[in-house]
């Protein structure tokens, strides 16, 4: 696709025109030479003009917007070539091992926890009934053993934590710093397109249609080479002048036949 010499919107970009449009005249009276909006003509009027003249205008930005195109047809093409498990298998695979390590960490020390409880209270219950079982001080020994297996794995919890939010603290800074992210090439030939369409063609388009004396709403500019970017934005109705009747003369018209009946008389008379 060429755009220099074809440099006309896509359908799914022409709503992106019509907002820097919008917005060239919503900012009008903060830019040089467009403070004169309202005076002979509105943003109405104004914007009806533009979007008449939006080919014309689009070609000012026609190499900016050949290579957004492109570049983002190109994002389109390899996100499509692409098979989905190649961008989410990394990540599913970090996600599941991180998944499992949090799950331990939890669930290690209130396990440890649970049996500490369990194990000290059976076993001191039983020192206290007479005659004590052989097996109580097995089971209040065992647990403290869990007491020091919680105190571990609680320690472990903790690192772990501090760990995490260590490296996802550095992960951020490197974003931040541009040095981590690779900056997204459709958005900034976006803003490239965006930027020529407004500098490059509609403001130069609005204050000319400001500046010229021609452009009164009742007066429209004729669509010539002298005229510039602004185009006609009215019509000249033909003078059709039907055929010539003349007022006075011979009027066409016709004399209807004179039929004479048969004449007829009394008693004895033939016809004449």
């Amino acid at each position: 696709m060429h755009m220099n010499s074809a440099p006309h919107l896509l359908t799914e970009d022409r709503p992106e025109f019509d907002r820097v449009l919008d917005e060239a005249l919503r900012t009008a009276h903060q830019r040089p030479g467009l403070d004169g909006l309202g005076e002979r003509l509105n943003a109405e009027q104004l914007r009806a003009m533009a979007i008449g003249a939006s080919a014309l205008l689009a070609a000012a930005a026609a190499a900016e917007y050949d290579h957004y195109v492109k570049v983002r047809g190109a994002q389109r093409e390899e996100i499509r070539s692409t098979p989905r498990g190649d961008y989410q298998g990394d990540g599913r695979e970090e996600s599941d091992g991180a998944g499992i390590t949090a799950m331990v960490a939890v669930l290690a020390p209130l396990l440890a926890a649970t049996a500490m409880v369990i194990f000290l209270l059976v076993g001191y219950v039983l020192k206290a009934v007479e005659p004590e079982p052989s097996f109580a001080e097995t089971m209040v020994t065992a647990g403290w053993l869990f007491g020091a297996l919680t105190a571990v794995t609680l320690f472990g919890a903790v690192v772990a934590l501090l760990v995490t939010a260590v490296r996802n603290r550095a992960t951020e800074v490197a974003a931040a710093d541009g040095t981590g992210a690779v900056p997204d090439e459709v958005a900034l030939a976006r803003e490239a397109w965006r930027k020529a369409l407004l500098e490059q063609g509609i403001l130069p388009f609005l204050r000319e249609a400001l500046a010229d004396p021609a452009a009164e709403p009742a007066h429209p500019v004729p669509h010539t080479p002298k005229t510039g970017r602004i185009p006609s934005l009215g019509y000249t109705r033909p003078d059709f002048t039907g055929p010539g009747f003349p007022s006075h003369g011979t009027r066409p018209g016709y004399t209807p036949p004179d039929f004479t009946g048969p004449g007829f008389g009394g008693p004895g008379t033939g016809p004449h």
